[in-house]
């Protein structure tokens, strides 16, 4: 299938055209007419030229309003997306169609340390399969979620801390040629904060701050409707906001960072301190059990009523609302939304990080700003890694 429309200026009603059957279904001419507030004659021009390219056909018939009934327009249904999440310890794979409903998932361990050429290569490897299982036959485009700093212009990684070998290799270039389509490259918290505007609960917020607690911390930040990435990229990098002076040194070489305070990596390392020093028996004995400890057993010594798990939580989640609140300040946002594999600690963690929060800031910028978990839990960045790509195909650049 060949897609000739390209997306310029002139094409923006052509976009909104896509973008509202991608997010609310098939309509009938007179409805997206209505919706768009188009002139009948200039969007029968666009429907000949969307459904030239092979985006958009007919489909069945509307309801009526009277008179004849019309039929209506839909996307094409071959359509096909990728979406690619890569944590730090962790691949999750979709393929979508045109409304981004998933047609297959596939989830597995990876270690993003290995370097580049082994993890892209595993995901070449992931989509060949799938393809040759008749998933799709070809992709309209591929989004791709990356745990660290990313140049959303170059489509390569920046310097990311957990990610050696990683810096300035270029993801984009390489899998656009593996699958002849279109490939867009963000950081994964950015991905998670899109999956949840399209289909989560933040999805009638137009500013809002999405944080992903995980192995790393960072924040996905929209601003008017509209993902803000900063001049370079790296807006929302907040896990490497000094949380405390005296604290560990960072992998990113600073002291004290957030994300080395508290996060995946850090949680297990303070956990195991707690379970040798005999400070937490119920921590010592399932160290004794398992030869280690990860966040998940935090979480079960937490909901078991182990005070020093309990207090790990705490702790973090103080850290963590500290410096929320101080963003809440500088940019008053709508609703902050908790994400990650830590938000998986559930409510102990979220009712500190609101504790501090709603304590260190001031009436007026929280009086109407909830602070929740994520609807989408752990499909967030598959979701929007998604978005991601058809808004490459749909949208006016």
């Amino acid at each position: 299938m060949t897609m000739p429309f390209v997306a310029r200026p002139e094409n923006e009603p052509q976009s909104r055209v896509l973008r509202l059957l991608r997010d609310e279904g098939p309509a009938s001419r007179a409805e997206l007419a209505d919706r768009l507030d188009l002139a009948r004659p200039r969007l029968t021009a666009d429907l000949e030229r969307l459904t030239d390219a092979g985006l958009i056909r007919t489909g069945g018939p509307a309801a009526s309003r009277g008179g004849r009934r019309s039929m209506t327009v839909t996307l094409e249904p071959s359509l096909r997306f990728a979406a690619v999440d890569l944590g730090a310890t962790s691949l999750t794979l979709e393929v979508v169609d045109a409304h981004m409903a998933p047609l297959v998932s596939v989830e597995e361990p990876i270690d993003i340390r290995t370097g580049p050429r082994p993890v892209l290569a595993r995901v070449t490897e992931v989509l060949a399969k799938l393809r040759s299982e008749g998933h799709f036959d070809t992709l309209a485009a591929l989004g791709v979620g990356l745990p660290g700093p990313v140049s959303f212009r170059d489509g390569v990684p920046v310097s990311p801390p957990i990610m050696p070998g990683w810096n300035r290799f270029p993801v984009r270039e390489r899998l656009a040629r593996e699958f002849s389509c279109p490939v867009v490259v963000d950081n994964d918290v950015n991905t998670m904060m899109i999956g949840e505007r399209f289909g989560g609960v933040a999805r009638t917020v137009d500013n809002v701050i999405y944080v992903k607690i995980g192995t790393g911390i960072g924040a996905g930040i929209v601003v008017h409707g509209e993902v803000y990435r900063g001049t370079d990229g790296c807006a929302g990098d907040i896990g490497h906001i000094q949380a405390d002076p005296d604290g560990p040194v960072c992998p990113c070489g600073n002291v004290g960072c957030l994300e080395a305070t508290f996060g995946g990596t850090a949680l297990a390392r303070d956990a195991l301190a707690q379970a040798r020093s005999g400070a937490s028996p119920a921590l010592a004995e399932r160290l004794t059990a398992k030869g280690g400890l990860s966040a998940v057993d935090v979480g079960l010594g937490a909901a078991g009523g182990d005070p020093a798990s309990i207090g790990l939580i705490r702790d973090g989640g103080r850290r963590v609302g500290v410096v929320l609140a101080g963003l809440v300040s500088f940019f008053n946002p709508g609703m902050i939304v908790i994400g990650g594999g830590l938000a998986g600690l559930g409510h102990l963690l979220l009712a500190e990080i609101r504790s501090v929060v709603y304590r260190r800031s001031l009436p007026l910028a929280t009086g109407n700003m909830p602070v929740v978990l994520s609807e989408l839990g752990g499909r967030a960045g598959v979701v929007g890694a998604a978005v991601l790509a058809s808004d490459h195909v749909y949208a006016v650049s």
